[in-house]
């Protein structure tokens, strides 16, 4: 026999699964907002090495710092380039490592959240089943 206490705490728990389910999708969506960020300035980095490949070791370059151009180096630049290159790749690899675990610990949410209404509907049946 299923107590009215027994199908609230129920209730309760589903709600805070769809709550939990909820923040771990929002979570995501983050995620992928950042990693399109991070996509974006590695296209970008990409090309300016590409570019900075092209000059002759004479020719100048030229680092933008706040609203002022600073005279650089080729080789320093090529090399911050590279760095910032390898920095991106590696922040969009630990980003893809915690959506797969983000999905991961989705679909186990949803499984719960799908799973509890089932139990509730048993458990309302058997209580009103109780009273005949």
């Amino acid at each position: 026999m299923a107590s009215p206490a027994a199908v609230r705490e129920l209730q309760r728990d589903l709600e805070n699964k769809a709550n939990d389910l909820s923040r771990i999708q929002k979570d995501i969506a983050k995620n992928h907002q950042v990693r399109k960020k991070y996509t974006i300035q590695l296209g970008e980095n990409e090309l300016v090495l590409k570019e900075l490949e092209l000059l002759k070791e004479e020719a100048n370059v030229y680092k933008l710092i706040g609203p002022v151009l600073v005279k650089q180096d080729l080789a320093e630049a090529n090399a911050n380039v590279r760095k910032r290159i390898e920095y991106i790749s590696a922040e969009l690899k630990r980003l893809d490592a915690t959506v797969q675990d983000l999905e991961e610990k989705q679909n186990s949410k949803r499984e719960a959240v799908c799973a509890l209404p089932i139990l509730l509907n048993f458990v309302m049946l058997l209580f009103s089943s109780a009273k005949c």
